[in-house]
């Protein structure tokens, strides 16, 4: 892969960040809780003075620590990439966040309006990420080294890994406020829909890896090789 097509990946790849983060916010917005990936930092952000963003950024940490703790030799120095990702999600988070600060649904038919326009956004974001194909955002490659090291399939340990973080934050809530706070059927609903919308408009955008991302020369050579 050449500079010039790296860059063009990356700067898509912070654009994918950037719709993810807007995804996450108007779920969040919804008030009908939030994706479970963003479950415990929502809930400690609700009993803290620290942002989301920020506890986005604190999880992440955790992640990346786990990441080189199953992995071990195996964790390559390219993957520390997502500490300065995880940064400018976090800040993404609490941007967009402050950027529909004005906006907050009051029936619960406008809440689930928020919910699936987020649930929309949010997958967007993740099909972007995943055409871009530089770098995988800490809680997928989190998964991705459980898949590795346990030799399990990775849908499977996304699954659960989702529940813990859904189950965590319920416990969080419990502990800090006597009740469940940041999960709702609005999490459930993330959970079920974003993977689903994510394959769609991923096939439905392939046409951007060839035609805008891979530079003609390495499209040509690769066109090449098949015929």
């Amino acid at each position: 892969m050449s500079k010039k097509e790296l860059l063009k990946r990356y700067i898509f790849f912070l654009i994918g960040l950037f719709v993810n983060a807007l995804g996450v916010s108007f779920i969040t917005k919804a008030k009908l809780g939030t994706s479970p990936i963003s479950s415990v930092p929502y809930t400690l952000s609700m009993g803290f003075p620290l942002t989301m963003g920020t506890f986005t950024f604190i999880l992440n940490m955790f992640l990346i620590v786990g990441q080189v703790i199953f992995l071990g030799k195996d964790f390559k120095k390219v993957q520390l990439m997502q500490i300065p990702i995880s940064l400018v999600f976090g800040y993404f988070i609490d941007f967009t966040m402050s950027l529909l600060s004005v906006l907050n649904p009051t029936t619960y038919v406008f809440k689930l309006v928020f919910l699936l326009i987020g649930c929309f956004i949010l997958a967007l974001g993740v099909s972007i990420e995943v055409i871009a194909n530089v770098v995988m955002l800490s809680g997928e490659a989190f998964v991705s080294a459980i898949s590795t090291k346990f030799k399990r399939e990775f849908g499977t340990i996304k699954v659960c890994f989702d529940i813990t973080l859904v189950v965590l934050s319920i416990i969080i809530s419990l502990l800090m406020f006597r009740k469940v706070a940041g999960v709702r059927e609005g999490t459930i609903v993330a959970a079920l829909i974003v993977g689903i919308i994510a394959r769609i408009l991923s096939k439905g955008l392939g046409f951007i890896n060839t035609k805008i991302l891979m530079d003609r020369q390495d499209l040509e050579e690769e066109e090449s090789m098949v015929s």
